[in-house]
């Protein structure tokens, strides 16, 4: 065994139980071990928050956006979505049709988002995986709708699945002219066949309805607000959506779910930085016990340094039994709060100690990624070797004519 080492071992093992540097260094573990459980904790729950946003957003949005630069709507002959759906990769197509309306449900009206889709964005968005009450649209398909949970609240509306109730949608009419007898709105009767849960904006607003039959209601024709697609692989999003680019040209804006989203996950990202930043902070003050336990063995042990000197040890050598007692304080530390770290993340993510509000108790969403673990090994690790290193350093440059 390495002489630095076994000795800076036997100083770190020492049962010197009620030395006040035994009392230090144990504080110095204590310290970085709760800091580096605080890192691995708060980037798991951070983990665990953007998967959540992920997945509320990333379900219902499909993964490219298509829509046109000069105007609200599109000729869908413009569009050749014959040649998208050959694209390799590309997996669903729907045309959409989006637009305000104002519902009526009883003596309740509410302002909502009357959203036309194609059936086979049902598959697209899992739609079997968000509803709440109901089933199947019911055999009058054309006036069957979904509907989000907080505008079915809003509506006071119950969902009966054997006999459902209808709502009346009342829609600006694009032909309308301005004149004391005409009128402004057309409206249409639809079947309420399910709630559904996404997110807050789907929930609060979306009525979702067959295309034809929203087509119909807001005179669009052969009109549409977007093109929705879907890919099979997201590791190949960015290129898909380069080649629909090439081949629609500059008319059209394509955006992927993340761009669509995109100050969302950005401030997210932003604030696990900054809070993560806190965290290295806090773990570099807690060194300042571990300088200060080196810093008073060190000094306790500089009348035995021309003992060591006259049985061959060099400066190196005493730069080396510090500095190693250094990283084992340091290493001890770290490794303890990584233990304790995942420790608590396991208990979360098996047990679900934790809940989150309003949510019917479902778990407080955590993730653990080794990338975060190497990410805080790195970083921690770097701390404590300099932090190590430095006072080590320091100290026995100034302790040199103890050697002489």
């Amino acid at each position: 065994m390495n002489f630095s080492f076994f000795v800076a071992k036997r100083y770190y093992f020492s049962k010197q139980s009620k030395s006040i540097i035994n009392i230090i260094t144990r504080i110095a573990i204590l310290g970085l071990m709760v800091s580096t459980a605080a890192m691995v904790i708060v980037l798991s729950a951070f983990n665990g928050i953007e998967s959540l946003v992920h997945d509320l957003y990333s379900d219902f949005d499909p993964h490219i956006t298509i829509t046109s630069k000069k105007g609200k709507t599109v000729n869908a002959d413009f569009v050749p979505v014959d040649e998208i759906q050959k694209i390799d990769g590309v997996s669903h197509i729907s045309k959409q049709i989006e637009e305000v309306v104002i519902i009526k449900h009883g003596n309740k009206w509410v302002n909502g988002t009357l959203l036309g889709v194609e059936p086979v964005f049902y598959e697209m968005i899992r739609l079997k995986e968000h509803l709440v009450q109901g089933h199947t649209l019911s055999k009058d398909y054309k006036k069957s709708s979904y509907i989000g949970i907080g505008l079915l609240n809003k509506l006071d509306g119950i969902i009966f699945e054997s006999n459902p109730e209808r709502i009346l949608v009342y829609a600006p009419s694009r032909d309308a002219k301005i004149m004391r007898s005409s009128n402004p709105f057309k409206s249409d009767a639809f079947l309420i066949d399910a709630s559904v849960n996404y997110n807050r904006e789907v929930n609060s607003s979306f009525l979702i309805v067959p295309l034809e039959t929203a087509s119909d209601l807001l005179g669009y024709e052969k009109d549409i607000t977007r093109l929705a697609v879907n890919v099979n692989d997201l590791g190949n999003l960015e290129k898909i959506r380069e080649e629909i680019a090439l081949l629609l040209g500059s008319d059209f804006e394509i955006k992927t779910h993340l761009e669509k989203n995109e100050l969302i996950y950005k401030t997210s990202k932003i604030e696990k930085i900054i809070v993560f930043c806190i965290l290295i902070f806090i773990f570099a003050l807690a060194t300042f016990n571990m300088v200060a336990s080196l810093t008073m063995l060190f000094i306790e042990k500089t009348p035995n340094l021309k003992t060591l000197k006259a049985i061959g040890l060099t400066e190196k050598g005493v730069f080396s039994i510090f500095f190693k007692q250094g990283l084992l304080i340091s290493g001890s530390g770290i490794l303890l709060g990584l233990l304790f770290g995942y420790g608590i993340v396991s208990v979360q993510f098996f047990g679900a100690f934790l809940t989150l509000p309003n949510s019917g108790g479902e778990a407080f969403p955590v993730v653990m990624s080794v990338t975060d673990s190497l990410l805080i090994l790195g970083v921690t690790g770097i701390i404590g070797i300099l932090s190590s290193w430095l006072p080590v350093s320091y100290l026995v440059r100034k302790s040199r004519k103890s050697f002489n």
